[in-house]
């Protein structure tokens, strides 16, 4: 039976309040861990480019010495993913550690491999929630996983994990492959039991990068964004959270009913939280603000040879959005009334894009703000990324009547083509 919205209302307030409560300093409260890049899914969209284990992954032993270090420096959440997180040799013994050191493990995966028995396993050990990646209905899903049965797959994870009574949620990319699918999509979701829904805009990352064709444009955001607050308030009478990805916003309408915890309560983007309250941690070690930051960029060092407190306190590259001001971004974000609150939106979506942070084109204010002027931007990609974990390329902004046509308007079959390439 779906909780009644009312009951879920005090404890999303009390959660946002534990991993975000300022009085307490900037802190890794919550941590997204990625144990191997092995994977058993070869997906289009995929950011780390995951599929072969990273060199030198760290041990067991060293992650659970990792596992210390989080608790000691205030850590309220682990998110264990990969590639596949349970396909680590130590997968279930780190599950077990968090667990005895106070710091809530959970997880989130493709579900290619759950079996009852192992879901079991899962919740036996410790895990608290699972979120499994479902990105569309069942065409559009396994195709961007590139893996035929992925669909029914994560469908049977998601009812697995529900049926031994671990709080269940879903995860979905949204792009124009999957953009019609949204609300039918809802519907499958809530019949699998799950609690809550993060969506999330395809960014151009890793094997992203390589797919253009893929990702929406700008002024698609005024189609998507009215449709997922439509589907957030179907979810508060169901007992299902719709929250959104820290790439989807900003300040336009349907800002604070998108990002309410509950029903009743209001919230807006409060910028960049990579390494003032979150951060990622990789297989091998290598420590950054947040999972989905460009490698290259923004690691500040591994854990294999320096420790998490040194990291977390003394390098620029997990320090950056805690020094973050209006003087450094540039574009239309630099002129935004919002530039104060928002500071750019999402790091690793500006940096994605342009090569640098600090001028988002994937915000639902600023489509809004340019189709008033009868305006739109196009996002055109001039370099391509040179195919390394976490890489990025390069887009153009070409601004253009909000009217004019789209030279690229492709039929789903075109889609699926280029996706497969």
């Amino acid at each position: 039976m779906a909780a009644r919205p009312d009951d879920s209302a005090s404890s999303a307030r009390d959660e946002v309040f534990r991993r975000f409560d300022v009085r307490q300093g900037h802190r890794p409260s919550y941590v997204v861990w990625e144990l191997t890049l092995a994977c058993d899914q070869p997906c289009t969209h995929c950011g780390s480019r995951a599929g072969v284990a990273r060199p030198n992954e760290l041990t067991t032993a060293q992650a659970l010495g990792v596992v210390e270090q989080l608790a000691a420096l205030g850590t309220f959440e682990v998110v264990l993913i990969g590639g596949e997180a349970y396909l680590h040799p130590g997968f279930f013994e780190l599950i077990r550690a968090l667990r005895a050191h106070g710091v809530r493990p959970t997880m989130t995966t493709g579900g290619r491999g759950i079996t009852p028995a192992l879901a079991l396993k899962m919740r036996e050990a410790g895990l608290h929630s699972v979120s499994v990646s479902v990105d569309g209905l069942e065409v559009t899903h396994d195709l961007m996983r590139a893996s035929k049965g992925s669909f029914a797959a994560a469908t049977a994870a998601l009812r697995a994990f529900h049926d031994v009574g671990l709080r269940t949620a879903a995860n979905t990319n949204f792009n124009r492959l999957n953009l019609g699918d949204v609300e039918a999509l809802y519907e499958h979701l809530r019949e699998c039991g799950i609690s809550a829904w993060q969506v999330m805009l395809t960014t151009p990352i890793g094997r992203a990068s390589d797919r253009p064709a893929m990702l929406l444009q700008p002024w698609d955001l005024l189609d998507l964004m009215p449709r997922l607050v439509a589907v957030k308030e179907r979810g508060f009478k169901d007992g299902v959270l719709l929250m959104p990805g820290n790439n989807l916003g900003y300040f336009g309408p349907e800002e604070t009913k998108l990002r309410s915890p509950a029903p009743g309560m209001t919230d807006y983007w409060l910028g960049c939280q990579a390494g003032k309250f979150v951060m990622g941690i990789e297989a091998d070690g290598g420590v950054k603000g947040c999972p989905s930051l460009q490698s290259r960029h923004y690691l500040g060092g591994s854990l294999a040879t320096q420790s998490l407190a040194s990291l977390w306190n003394d390098t620029p590259q997990l320090a950056f959005a805690r020094e973050r001001t209006v003087e450094d971004l540039w574009g239309f974000c630099r002129t935004c009334p919002f530039a104060q609150s928002c500071l750019g939106g999402c790091t690793f979506t500006a940096h994605a894009f342009f090569d640098r942070p600090g001028n988002n084109p994937y915000c639902h204010f600023r489509a809004r703000a340019l189709q008033a002027e009868g305006k739109r931007e196009r996002l055109v990609q001039k370099q391509a990324a040179p195919g390394q974990p976490f890489d990025n390329g390069v887009f153009e902004l070409v601004e253009e009547p909000f009217d004019a046509p789209d030279p690229r308007p492709p039929t789903p079959r075109e889609l699926v083509k280029k996706a497969r390439a």
